[in-house]
């Protein structure tokens, strides 16, 4: 299909698409067709970035950021060719394509491009800004964010941050939110940062990474009223006010409704239960010889891919990171496996210090942490609900999380939570990958996206 849709050489504005993991760009076919009724092909001209579809995705966030700067540079040199004129750049990443396209953001940014190329918009949609890990302590950490880091290649490493970036010492995605990295400086110049993320049911990228949080206010949507933008029905939600507490219901406080409320929590969660019994042992053996299957193939085209052989030179973009110095089913199951766990929390002990069992930092460094959290007021759009009625607990993230929530919310994004509710599957829904009506809710995100946010 052509995503481009026109042949005009007036339009001087370039919108790059990138989809997510296992993803091809027909994944970003509403979302291109929803550009192009919004705008004309002489107003914007669009790429729906290709180098890395289906299972290249597994090769790792840094070589499918450099494929992306390689289409976008080839893309600008054939219009100019054609006579076409590229003056502005927006760029959008849907799922793992977020996380890719900042990584070219800053190999881009590296190379002198916005120097003569305007950076407009940055757009993600339920993009893992801070990795996959889930917010766990002890050993519910060692299970599933070590052991399920492992399944992926490259690419798994790296979401949960496992990796040891050009022997940096460091994860790549505390790197990409280095306040001195190319990354950031790169984001930095562009003059709109736009997210959207699931608030539920997303089982691929959770609240707190894809909205930059160190809170989440709808762990409990039963136990909140939330709020919705006037005009986009009850899809995008107030970020300035989210939620407002929810009156007790009396009859909640009986024996016979805390059983009604017992059994309608067992039916929501019996399709994990009876996934977490049946359909995971069965798939997770397919997963796994997939897995294995895919990462020795992934770590043969890195090979080829590092010594130059893949159509590409790596050298081209090894530039210094730092200005100083059986797929629909394996995707199923590796998705029902993440949406099993559940978040845990910084706490507070008895003598009012800070519990820190998190991972991936020394004692001293989480307990310190953890007190300048907690000492901290609540930031960010997504947070400001009235703090005397909404104290949410922070999350048991990692302290390079932390960091990188700062380094980013320092940029200044304007956040949107999103609430699907005709769909389960809603890390799909949100830029509807498939034109089924019970996905017709992401509509209502584009539209918002559009005619809110978008610079054209």
């Amino acid at each position: 299909m052509d995503f481009n849709t026109g042949t005009s050489h007036e339009a001087q504005h370039l919108c790059v698409l990138v989809h997510g993991l296992w993803g091809n760009p027909n994944h970003l076919e509403v979302m291109a067709h929803c550009l192009r009724a919004k705008h004309s092909q002489e107003k914007l001209h669009i790429l729906v970035a290709k180098s890395n579809s289906g299972n290249f995705t597994y090769d790792g966030i840094e070589l499918g950021g450099e494929r992306v700067c390689q289409e976008i540079e080839e893309e600008i040199e054939k219009l100019t060719k054609a006579g076409q004129e590229i003056k502005r750049l927006s760029m959008v990443g849907y799922s793992l394509g977020g996380l890719v396209a900042r990584y070219a953001i800053g190999l881009l940014h590296s190379k002198g491009f916005f120097e003569r190329i305007t950076p407009v918009n940055f757009t993600s949609f339920a993009s893992p800004h801070l990795g996959v890990r889930t917010p766990l302590k002890g050993l519910h950490n060692h299970l599933w964010n070590v052991l399920g880091a492992r399944m992926l290649s490259a690419t798994s490493r790296q979401l949960f941050s496992i990796d040891n970036f050009r022997q940096t010492g460091k994860p790549l995605l505390e790197l990409l939110g280095d306040p001195e990295s190319i990354f950031i400086n790169g984001l930095a110049k562009f003059e709109r940062r736009v997210l959207y993320t699931n608030i539920c049911n997303d089982r691929s990228a959770v609240f707190y990474t894809c909205g930059i949080s160190k809170t989440d206010p709808f762990t409990h949507l039963d136990k909140v009223k939330i709020t919705y933008l006037k005009g986009y029905k009850e899809v995008i939600v107030d970020p300035a006010a989210p939620v407002l507490p929810r009156e007790p219901d009396p009859f909640d406080q009986t024996f016979y409704g805390s059983f009604v409320l017992w059994s309608k929590a067992l039916v929501d969660r019996l399709p994990v239960l009876l996934a977490l019994m049946i359909i995971i042992p069965l798939g997770t053996v397919v997963f796994i010889i997939n897995s294995g299957y895919q990462s020795l193939k992934s770590s043969r085209r890195i090979r080829l891919y590092e010594n130059g052989l893949a159509g590409i030179q790596p050298s081209d973009y090894r530039v210094p990171l730092l200005i100083k110095g059986v797929q629909e089913a394996v995707d199923d199951v590796y998705e029902n496996l993440n949406s099993s766990q559940d978040n845990e929390y910084l706490a507070v002990d008895s003598e009012g210090e800070i519990e820190t069992n998190g991972p991936s930092s020394p004692q001293s460094d989480r307990r310190q942490l953890a007190e300048d959290e907690a000492s901290k007021p609540t930031q960010g759009k997504l947070e400001k609900s009235d703090p005397s009625k909404h104290v949410f607990p922070t999350l048991a993230l990692a302290p390079y999380q932390f960091r990188v929530i700062d380094t980013l919310d320092s940029l200044g994004w304007r956040k949107y939570p999103v609430h699907i509710q005709q769909l389960r599957h809603s890390h799909a829904a949100i830029i509807v990958r498939v034109q089924k009506p019970r996905y017709s809710e992401g509509y209502e995100v584009f539209r918002h996206w559009l005619d809110e946010e978008f610079i054209i």
